[in-house]
């Protein structure tokens, strides 16, 4: 199956700490709403920070919000959401998020946005997941690779798997380029 006949789904993994009028709640929103304009479906884990505000964007504009929750987590979801997906534990949850989309946008979070992030590109790499984008959206994460690039061993092929973006315009241009030919 190709991937014009399969529904284009986005994962945008963030913080869920943060909230209107953070800096990274705002620019989550916008990538949102554009993304879901654009067609792509919005696939984020479902509850609150930056997942929060790219389900709202997406909501807002009439867009498809998929979220990936857990059934052991004590949260509510997120109102956004348009459809969710339980998953019995925090692996599965990872899978479920990364399996379904054709390209990821990190934005500033935390330690669980860190492991999201390792996890997909670390997938990209060793070929488990065929390429597809994965854009570092803000200021944030270019000291922080140059930081992983400094400490640990990540050559420059591992470095061309990435795409940096300043701003939600430039971050979704990259995955509208660069998922057209992605299949799953």
């Amino acid at each position: 199956m190709t991937d014009d006949t399969q529904e284009r789904i986005v994962t945008i993994f963030g913080g869920s700490k943060c909230c209107e009028p953070d800096p990274e709640y705002v620019e989550a929103q916008r990538v949102g709403e554009m993304l879901a304009t654009a067609g792509f479906t919005i696939c984020t884990g479902g509850y609150l920070g930056v997942m929060e505000a790219a389900s709202r964007g997406a909501h807002e504009v009439g867009g498809r919000v998929l979220g990936i929750v857990m059934n052991q987590f004590k949260h509510e979801p997120n109102r956004y959401l348009t459809d969710k997906v339980a998953t019995p534990h925090f692996y599965e949850r990872l899978q479920q998020l990364i399996t379904r989309s054709v390209g990821f946008i990190a934005i500033r979070g935390g330690m669980g946005t860190v492991t999201e992030l390792s996890l997909v590109w670390n997938k990209i790499q060793t070929r488990v997941i065929g390429p597809r984008p994965l854009v570092l959206l803000g200021e944030c994460w270019p000291p922080i690779v140059k930081t992983w690039r400094q400490h640990l061993a990540v050559s420059d092929a591992d470095i061309a798997v990435l795409d940096f973006a300043n701003t939600a315009d430039e971050a979704v241009a990259i995955i509208k380029e660069k998922s057209r030919g992605v299949i799953l």
